[in-house]
């Protein structure tokens, strides 16, 4: 039941994009709820990981019915198209595609036939050997032609499709024809081929299942209801529809649940790369990962910074809202006052309004505008999570200069952002990225800013509490836990 009307092909920002998540994910096994209502909530607590199209997908142990359409959460749900979903498992999704323009074709959950009945699948992250399993997928697909054109022959297998190219229908094309008497083996059968970043959360009529792969890239929680199971990207989207947290789904496990209760298997041995970036940016604050508050990591952060980049200044400003945990942090521990400098509004999300080159240009105050009473005069400390091209800090600096601040100095809580990632998290090409280019203080007068500070890669680890060895640090330091040779750019989920 998927609805392709009012579909929105051209998308602008009126800010320069900041790194963006590629999905989040939702799935809840609860007899007796309304889990379509629960879902939608869900995905409304993860709206910020994709703002691009929004799906839900629910069976009532007969069939799964899904909905999905292009939008925020908001805009493609209402109360009538709710109703249809009824049952008792249900399975939602937002997405941001890591490249490229959206596309109704790649709005998920998918939906495609397996010889167990249908499977709906919704995905976050990216697949590094993308082309070794569409081979795969191509090879089992001409097996199966072969197989319907003798007709002497029986089929038992259910012929493959795929409706768009991207990752998550690859995985879920594969489902119809690996190994296994039932899903929960075929997906032990399968999983350990999928290489790359993954939390995977899928459903057939009866079960509810959930995977996160070796490294545990992406994260992924299990939450406890009275009378049923919730997955989701973050434990904020548990605590919006009432569930209690129980722990991460680990890397490198499959959780299935349904009316004989959860069972947990292992396909693949934990070699864990959790991303940092999510607690950088990524995550809401509101979320714990791995057993740490993010805001209580990103106030850290600012700490940090203002050990490692103090300076002479009248106001701490943020640039809202993901810099201000850490403009917090940097006021606490300098001594400077912590103040509002800029107010967001809160009513601009991103548009579909082709603006003029005028307006484009003047596109940050569509979402920022300057308290001047509390910054003309002053020397300002203005903390932000990430620099990736350097377009909005270039707009934002001249904007408090208009506004008369007296010195601008940028502070900033990650370290530069000098190369690309491949697992889930749209930056921009090595040869866009500002901090490849230029040094320091080239960025720094990039920017028009009096003195600019990045936090040290030694200190945003030691501000999240977790063990160096189990975080990727790819877009900072160059290193990549996952091989990402056979990584195409396009493919994400």
């Amino acid at each position: 039941m998927a609805r392709g009307d009012g579909q929105l092909t051209h998308e602008i920002d009126p800010l320069d994009r900041g790194p963006q998540d590629a999905c989040g994910v939702f799935g809840v096994w609860a007899p007796g709820e309304e889990i379509a209502k629960l879902t939608y909530f869900g995905l409304y607590a993860l709206q910020h990981r994709g703002q691009e199209s929004a799906g839900i997908a629910a069976s009532n142990g007969k069939q799964i019915l899904i909905y999905r359409d292009m939008g925020l959460v908001s805009q493609v749900f209402h109360e009538r198209d709710l109703e249809l979903l009824q049952g008792h498992i249900a399975l939602g999704h937002t997405r941001y595609s890591t490249t490229g323009s959206p596309s109704f074709e790649n709005a998920q959950p998918t939906l495609g036939p397996t010889p167990f009945g249908t499977v709906a699948l919704a995905h976050n992250g990216n697949l590094t050997n993308f082309d070794e399993l569409e081979a795969l997928a191509d090879g089992r697909r001409d097996d199966a032609d072969k197989v319907v054109k003798d007709a002497t022959k029986k089929v038992t297998r259910t012929r493959p499709f795929r409706d768009s190219s991207n990752d998550t229908s690859l995985v879920t094309e594969l489902f119809a024809t690996e190994e296994g008497e039932n899903l929960t083996e075929a997906a032990l059968n399968l999983l350990p081929k999928v290489e790359g970043a993954f939390s995977l959360a899928f459903m057939d009529e009866n079960t509810l299942y959930a995977a996160r792969d070796r490294h545990g890239v992406r994260p992924l929680s299990l939450g406890r209801m009275e009378n049923g199971w919730v997955v989701a990207s973050e434990t904020a989207a548990l605590d919006i529809v009432g569930a209690s947290f129980v722990r991460d789904v680990e890397p490198g496990e499959l959780i299935a649940i349904d009316e004989d209760g959860l069972r947990s298997f292992r396909f693949a041995e934990q070699d864990q790369a959790r991303c940092v970036f999510e607690y950088v940016y990524l995550a809401r604050p509101d979320s714990v990962l791995n057993g740490k508050t993010v805001h209580a990591a990103r106030t850290q952060m600012g700490r940090q910074l203002a050990d490692e980049f103090p300076v002479d200044a009248d106001l701490v400003i943020a640039t809202p809202e993901s810099g201000t945990p850490a403009a917090v942090g940097y006021a606490e521990r300098s001594g400077i006052p912590f103040g509002q400098g800029l107010m967001k509004n809160a009513y601009v999300g991103r548009t579909f309004i082709q603006p003029s080159d005028t307006l484009r240009q003047r596109g940050i105050r569509l979402k920022l505008n300057p308290l001047r009473e509390n910054i003309e005069g002053r020397r300002l400390v203005v903390v932000d999570d990430s620099i990736v091209r350097g377009n909005t800090q270039r707009a934002l600096v001249r904007m408090l200069r208009e506004a008369g601040a007296k010195e601008i100095h940028v502070r900033i809580s990650s370290p530069p952002v000098k190369w690309p990632c491949f697992y889930g998290i749209d930056f921009a090409t090595r040869a866009e990225l500002i901090a490849n280019g230029l040094n320091m203080d080239e960025i720094r007068d990039n920017l028009g800013a009096d003195s600019l500070g990045y936090i040290s890669l030694d200190g945003m680890i030691e501000a999240t509490q977790q063990e160096r060895s189990q975080l990727c640090t790819a877009c900072f330091s160059g290193v990549y836990p996952i091989p990402v040779n056979n990584t195409p750019a396009d493919k994400g989920c």
